[in-house]
Protein backbone atom coordinates (compact mmCIF):
# COMPACT_ATOMS: atom_id res chain seq x y z
CA UNK A 1 0.00 0.00 0.00
CA UNK A 2 1.18 3.50 -0.76
CA UNK A 3 2.03 5.23 2.51
CA UNK A 4 1.54 8.83 1.47
CA UNK A 5 2.38 11.84 3.60
CA UNK A 6 -0.85 13.58 2.60
CA UNK A 7 -3.25 14.54 5.41
CA UNK A 8 -5.28 11.64 6.72
CA UNK A 9 -9.04 11.35 6.23
CA UNK A 10 -11.28 12.46 9.11
CA UNK A 11 -14.89 12.14 7.96
CA UNK A 12 -16.35 9.70 10.48
CA UNK A 13 -17.55 12.29 13.02
CA UNK A 14 -16.13 9.91 15.64
CA UNK A 15 -12.44 9.46 16.49
CA UNK A 16 -12.64 5.70 16.98
CA UNK A 17 -14.08 5.27 13.50
CA UNK A 18 -11.51 7.69 12.07
CA UNK A 19 -8.90 5.26 13.39
CA UNK A 20 -10.52 2.46 11.39
CA UNK A 21 -10.47 4.79 8.38
CA UNK A 22 -6.71 5.27 8.71
CA UNK A 23 -6.43 2.75 5.88
CA UNK A 24 -8.56 3.58 2.84
CA UNK A 25 -8.70 3.99 -0.92
CA UNK A 26 -9.51 7.70 -1.31
CA UNK A 27 -9.02 7.65 -5.09
CA UNK A 28 -7.69 4.50 -6.74
CA UNK A 29 -4.62 3.59 -4.69
CA UNK A 30 -4.91 2.10 -1.18
CA UNK A 31 -3.28 4.26 1.48
CA UNK A 32 -2.31 3.19 5.01
CA UNK A 33 -1.55 6.29 7.05
CA UNK A 34 -0.07 4.20 9.86
CA UNK A 35 2.04 1.99 7.63
CA UNK A 36 5.13 2.65 9.76
CA UNK A 37 6.14 4.31 13.01
CA UNK A 38 6.47 7.81 11.61
CA UNK A 39 3.10 7.41 9.91
CA UNK A 40 1.54 6.46 13.24
CA UNK A 41 2.99 9.56 14.90
CA UNK A 42 1.72 11.80 12.09
CA UNK A 43 -1.76 10.28 12.23
CA UNK A 44 -1.98 10.64 16.01
CA UNK A 45 -0.96 14.29 15.79
CA UNK A 46 -3.45 15.00 13.00
CA UNK A 47 -6.19 13.27 14.99
CA UNK A 48 -5.38 15.43 18.02
CA UNK A 49 -4.67 12.36 20.16
CA UNK A 50 -0.99 13.10 20.85
CA UNK A 51 0.44 16.60 21.35
CA UNK A 52 3.39 17.51 19.15
CA UNK A 53 5.63 17.85 22.22
CA UNK A 54 4.73 14.33 23.38
CA UNK A 55 5.34 12.93 19.89
CA UNK A 56 8.79 14.50 19.93
CA UNK A 57 9.54 12.91 23.32
CA UNK A 58 8.48 9.46 22.09
CA UNK A 59 10.49 9.84 18.89
CA UNK A 60 13.62 10.76 20.85
CA UNK A 61 13.26 7.87 23.29
CA UNK A 62 12.49 5.20 20.70
CA UNK A 63 15.16 2.68 19.77
CA UNK A 64 15.67 1.85 16.06
CA UNK A 65 12.65 -0.04 14.75
CA UNK A 66 10.65 0.35 17.97
CA UNK A 67 8.15 2.79 16.47
CA UNK A 68 7.56 0.43 13.54
CA UNK A 69 6.78 -2.40 15.97
CA UNK A 70 4.18 -0.24 17.73
CA UNK A 71 2.70 0.78 14.36
CA UNK A 72 2.29 -2.91 13.57
CA UNK A 73 0.50 -3.39 16.90
CA UNK A 74 -1.75 -0.43 16.04
CA UNK A 75 -2.64 -2.00 12.68
CA UNK A 76 -3.48 -5.29 14.40
CA UNK A 77 -5.65 -3.42 16.90
CA UNK A 78 -7.34 -1.59 14.03
CA UNK A 79 -8.23 -4.74 12.12
CA UNK A 80 -9.42 -6.58 15.24
CA UNK A 81 -11.68 -3.65 16.17
CA UNK A 82 -12.90 -3.31 12.58
CA UNK A 83 -14.23 -6.85 12.82
CA UNK A 84 -15.90 -6.03 16.13
CA UNK A 85 -17.66 -2.98 14.67
CA UNK A 86 -18.59 -4.61 11.36
CA UNK A 87 -20.28 -7.46 13.20
CA UNK A 88 -22.32 -5.14 15.40
CA UNK A 89 -22.97 -1.92 13.51
CA UNK A 90 -26.62 -1.25 12.87
CA UNK A 91 -27.77 -2.49 16.27
CA UNK A 92 -27.36 -1.36 19.89
CA UNK A 93 -24.65 -3.00 21.97
CA UNK A 94 -25.71 -5.22 24.87
CA UNK A 95 -23.99 -6.84 27.85
CA UNK A 96 -23.36 -9.88 25.65
CA UNK A 97 -20.96 -7.79 23.56
CA UNK A 98 -18.64 -7.12 26.50
CA UNK A 99 -16.82 -10.45 26.49
CA UNK A 100 -15.28 -9.78 23.07
CA UNK A 101 -13.79 -6.50 24.34
CA UNK A 102 -11.17 -8.20 26.51
CA UNK A 103 -8.26 -7.20 24.22
CA UNK A 104 -9.30 -3.55 24.50
CA UNK A 105 -9.67 -3.72 28.29
CA UNK A 106 -6.22 -5.30 28.55
CA UNK A 107 -4.81 -2.36 26.61
CA UNK A 108 -6.62 0.16 28.81
CA UNK A 109 -5.22 -1.49 31.94
CA UNK A 110 -1.73 -0.37 30.94
CA UNK A 111 -2.63 3.32 30.64
CA UNK A 112 -0.67 5.84 32.71
CA UNK A 113 -3.05 8.76 32.44
CA UNK A 114 -3.54 11.35 35.15
CA UNK A 115 -5.15 14.76 35.71
CA UNK A 116 -3.43 18.08 36.38
CA UNK A 117 -4.68 21.51 37.35
CA UNK A 118 -3.64 24.14 34.81
CA UNK A 119 -4.31 27.82 34.25
CA UNK A 120 -6.14 28.82 31.07
CA UNK A 121 -6.84 32.27 29.70
CA UNK A 122 -10.41 32.84 28.52
CA UNK A 123 -10.88 36.32 27.05
CA UNK A 124 -8.39 37.83 29.47
CA UNK A 125 -9.72 35.96 32.48
CA UNK A 126 -7.51 33.22 33.91
CA UNK A 127 -9.30 30.12 35.18
CA UNK A 128 -7.98 27.00 36.85
CA UNK A 129 -9.08 23.86 35.02
CA UNK A 130 -8.52 20.14 35.13
CA UNK A 131 -6.51 18.77 32.22
CA UNK A 132 -6.05 15.12 31.31
CA UNK A 133 -2.50 14.04 30.57
CA UNK A 134 -0.40 10.87 30.55
CA UNK A 135 3.14 9.67 30.92
CA UNK A 136 4.87 9.06 27.57
CA UNK A 137 7.51 6.61 28.76
CA UNK A 138 7.97 4.94 25.38
CA UNK A 139 6.39 4.19 21.98
CA UNK A 140 3.86 1.70 23.39
CA UNK A 141 2.20 4.63 25.18
CA UNK A 142 1.02 5.76 21.72
CA UNK A 143 -1.55 2.96 21.78
CA UNK A 144 -3.26 4.35 24.88
CA UNK A 145 -5.06 7.36 23.35
CA UNK A 146 -6.22 5.05 20.57
CA UNK A 147 -7.59 2.60 23.13
CA UNK A 148 -9.38 5.44 24.92
CA UNK A 149 -10.96 6.59 21.65
CA UNK A 150 -12.16 3.06 20.89
CA UNK A 151 -13.56 2.69 24.41
CA UNK A 152 -15.46 5.97 24.05
CA UNK A 153 -16.89 4.76 20.75
CA UNK A 154 -18.17 1.61 22.44
CA UNK A 155 -19.58 3.39 25.49
CA UNK A 156 -20.86 6.66 24.04
CA UNK A 157 -21.89 5.96 20.43
CA UNK A 158 -25.10 4.23 19.40
CA UNK A 159 -23.93 1.44 17.10
CA UNK A 160 -27.29 1.71 15.34
CA UNK A 161 -25.96 4.92 13.78
CA UNK A 162 -22.65 3.48 12.54
CA UNK A 163 -22.72 3.04 8.79
CA UNK A 164 -20.45 2.05 5.94
CA UNK A 165 -20.19 4.41 3.00
CA UNK A 166 -22.34 3.26 0.09
CA UNK A 167 -19.72 4.33 -2.43
CA UNK A 168 -18.47 1.66 -4.80
CA UNK A 169 -15.31 0.06 -3.33
CA UNK A 170 -15.23 2.63 -0.50
CA UNK A 171 -14.25 1.12 2.86
CA UNK A 172 -14.85 4.16 5.07
CA UNK A 173 -17.24 4.08 8.03
CA UNK A 174 -18.90 6.94 9.87
CA UNK A 175 -21.35 7.76 12.65
CA UNK A 176 -24.53 9.18 11.17
CA UNK A 177 -25.40 12.15 13.38
CA UNK A 178 -27.73 13.80 10.87
CA UNK A 179 -31.20 14.64 12.14
CA UNK A 180 -32.97 12.03 10.00
CA UNK A 181 -30.09 9.53 9.97
CA UNK A 182 -30.03 9.90 6.20
CA UNK A 183 -26.28 10.11 5.60
CA UNK A 184 -25.12 7.65 2.93
CA UNK A 185 -21.63 8.75 1.95
CA UNK A 186 -18.30 9.28 3.64
CA UNK A 187 -18.22 12.60 1.78
CA UNK A 188 -20.64 14.21 -0.65
CA UNK A 189 -17.63 15.74 -2.42
CA UNK A 190 -16.14 12.31 -3.16
CA UNK A 191 -18.38 9.24 -3.05
CA UNK A 192 -21.62 11.22 -3.13
CA UNK A 193 -20.48 13.06 -6.23
CA UNK A 194 -19.36 9.83 -7.89
CA UNK A 195 -22.76 8.28 -7.24
CA UNK A 196 -24.50 11.30 -8.79
CA UNK A 197 -22.29 11.10 -11.86
CA UNK A 198 -22.93 7.37 -12.21
CA UNK A 199 -26.68 7.88 -11.90
CA UNK A 200 -26.53 10.66 -14.50
CA UNK A 201 -24.61 8.44 -16.95
CA UNK A 202 -27.09 5.60 -16.35
CA UNK A 203 -30.10 7.83 -17.11
CA UNK A 204 -28.55 9.09 -20.36
CA UNK A 205 -27.12 5.80 -21.57
CA UNK A 206 -28.61 4.76 -24.95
Amino acid sequence: MDNQHSPAIFVADETGLDFLNSVATPVDVPVDWIGDGEGLLRWLEQAGLVPAAAAAIVRDRATPGELDVVADQARQLREWFRGYVEERRGRPLTADDLADLKPLNRLLERDESFNQIVARDHDGQVHLEMQASRHWRGPEALLQPIGTALARLVCEEDFTHIKACEGHSCTLMFADHTRRRSRRWCSMAVCGNRAKQAAHRSRHRP
